[in-house]
């Protein structure tokens, strides 16, 4: 079984920033997204 630091649920702007975040922080990060990522304009 894989381990994560972090479960992000959705891919929108604040999703995407939050998983960049922390990856750049080290964590191990997995992000969930049921549509294609990205298409929202903030």
């Amino acid at each position: 079984m894989r381990q994560f630091d972090l479960l992000v649920l959705g891919g929108g702007s604040g999703g995407l920033a939050a998983a960049q975040r922390a990856a750049e922080y080290g964590a191990r990060v997995a992000l969930f997204e049921p549509a294609r990522l990205g298409g929202t304009c903030v």
